[in-house]
């Protein structure tokens, strides 16, 4: 576990800038498709890479305020880097109005609900033509950080995960189900997930001999990546954590 103050995210910055890393010319191609969960179909948001070919697959998971235009731009820079990017609809085309609603949808939201709707959205996934089946990974902010290491957990297939200020599993017993590559990038001032619930994570993971790169961002509340969470983004933190996601993923499904 790494913690990063802000002169170590300004270098990373300056790095990240100069070698343009997390950045590519390609525009991925995004489209609304549907997929059944059983007798139900769901829907999600899906971005491609420009050229043609079979590509890595990333299923995205929103936070608590829904599939927004802000997830559905993460999935599209996810796909500009040579992934067939899935944002999953986890409230089923229902949008929150206000952070008040978004709480009420969140904790309304039975868990294994949600976990079928994922591990369906993987079936889709992988049934694609441009993906390729043995390389799947995931991502998700807050609760969808949670929902992802819950998915890795109940899928035993999911080769990476991505957790940005999610709630990790406590019992040892749930955490030793995640075989997943794990990287996470948690704000060193969230009153939700504290730096000891990450350590303590980590802990666990680490002594079961699995990959994990966690770090906490000095002083960064959650929500940090969000620029529309005005109090808690940090533009630094967010960068740096983008820069991760990206060379991680690289590392972990190509």
């Amino acid at each position: 576990m790494r913690f990063g103050g802000k002169a170590a995210l300004s270098a990373a910055l300056v790095v990240f800038f100069l070698t343009g890393v997390g950045l590519r010319a390609d525009s991925p191609k995004p489209e609304t498709v549907e997929f059944p969960n059983g007798k139900e179909m769901l829907s999600g948001y899906v971005a491609v890479p420009e050229k043609p070919g079979r590509f890595p697959g990333i299923i995205v998971i929103h936070s608590w305020l829904g599939l927004d235009d802000w997830t559905k731009e993460q999935t599209e820079k996810i796909a500009q880097q040579g992934f067939v990017a899935l944002a999953i609809d986890l409230y089923h085309g229902k949008a929150p109005k206000d952070l008040d609603e978004a709480q009420g949808m969140m904790s309304g939201q039975p868990p294994e609900h949600s976990i079928t709707d994922m591990l369906a959205a993987y079936n889709y996934l992988i049934t694609r033509k441009d993906v390729d089946r043995d390389r799947i990974g995931t991502i998700g902010w807050g609760m969808g950080g949670t929902y992802a290491l819950q998915l890795a957990m109940h899928n035993q297939r999911i080769g990476a995960c991505v957790v940005n200020y999610g709630t990790p599993p406590t019992d040892p017993n749930d955490i030793q189900t995640i075989f997943a590559q794990i990287l996470g990038n948690f704000g060193g001032a969230d009153r939700g997930t504290t730096p000891a619930d990450v350590a303590s994570f980590e802990k666990v993971l680490k002594n079961l001999g699995r990959t994990v790169d966690l770090k906490i961002y000095d002083g960064v509340g959650n929500g940090f990546e969000n620029p529309n969470n005005t109090k808690t983004y940090d533009e630094e933190a967010a960068a740096d954590a983008w820069s991760r996601t990206v060379k991680f993923l690289n590392k972990a499904l190509k």
